[in-house]
């Protein structure tokens, strides 16, 4: 059954002095997907411009923006209304001779290949290999998605966003950021092309239409196996309408909802608000 949602992302910087000027992205808009249809989509900023709109090299929605007046505060604002329903792929899955074939490992190599935040690591190569031989390619993501649950206990505020996989992993603890990198490492080590997706979880599966939730933005991952399969470390198992897919990358670095530089006073203050409604 789908799901219409109608999501707010409110991002308001306070400075500690006067910023004379600033280059900023936002990636807050939701991606149009074979099981994701976006209604409506659109991004105020305030001092007020007209931002850029445009697709990154992951098919993200950028809206890019330079602010060249003297300012104290910056507000983002995205508005979105989306239609998700669970993402259904063909079903056509590899055995792991095809899956690690050079063809593939060609196709594929930014989403095999190490990041800083995924980055190699020995011991995960070796749960990987054992994992490998009692899964096939097919099940194999989801059996990567367990064992992550059995690693990490989900403990806000005890990582950043400069967080690895294996620093994550080493501290027992993280967040959703840290369960996808995670998962990513494990699929990625049993040669399983693999991407970071970002966006926002509905927080109740049972949710009404009309009641308006607070929220934040949230993490999973994509696993290719023949076919793209979506999986949720967070919650262990397959995404489904409650997810709103926003982002794709290798990794964190690619999806951040808002990057950007300026000249001037740092930045005091930083308040994000995600309020996500369903409409049907």
């Amino acid at each position: 059954m789908s799901w219409r949602i109608r999501v707010e992302h409110l991002s308001h910087y306070q400075y500690a002095g006067v910023v004379d000027s600033s280059y900023n992205e936002a990636r807050i808009t939701p991606m149009t997907t074979p099981w994701q249809m976006v209604l409506d989509g659109r991004v105020e900023v305030e001092p007020a411009n007209q931002p850029l709109r445009y697709l990154d090299y992951w098919g993200t929605v950028v809206h890019a923006f330079d602010l060249q007046q003297s300012h104290r505060e910056m507000t983002i604002i995205g508005r979105s209304v989306v239609e998700t329903n669970v993402a259904a792929g063909s079903g056509a899955h590899l055995d792991w001779t095809e899956v690690h074939s050079e063809r593939v490992r060609d196709d594929f190599a930014e989403l095999l290949a190490p990041t800083v935040y995924v980055p190699i690591d020995r011991r995960i190569s070796d749960i990987a290999n054992t994992m490998q031989v009692e899964q096939s390619p097919a099940t194999a993501g989801l059996a990567a998605i367990a064992w992550v649950r059995d690693q990490l206990t989900y403990v806000a505020g005890t990582t950043g966003v400069h967080t690895s996989a294996v620093e994550a992993w080493d501290g027992g603890q993280g967040v959703c950021q840290d369960f996808a990198h995670l998962a990513l490492a494990m699929v990625r080590a049993m040669g399983l092309p693999a991407r970071y997706c970002s966006g926002y979880l509905h927080p109740d599966p049972e949710a009404f239409v009309g009641p308006t939730h607070k929220g934040e933005s949230h993490a999973w991952i994509e696993v290719w196996t023949g076919d793209w399969q979506a999986l949720d470390p967070t919650i262990g198992e397959p995404t489904g309408e409650r997810h709103v897919l926003v982002a794709r990358g290798r990794d964190y670095a690619d999806v951040s909802p808002i990057k950007g530089i300026f000249h001037g006073g740092p930045t005091a203050h930083l308040d994000v608000t995600v309020n996500l409604t369903r409409l049907g």
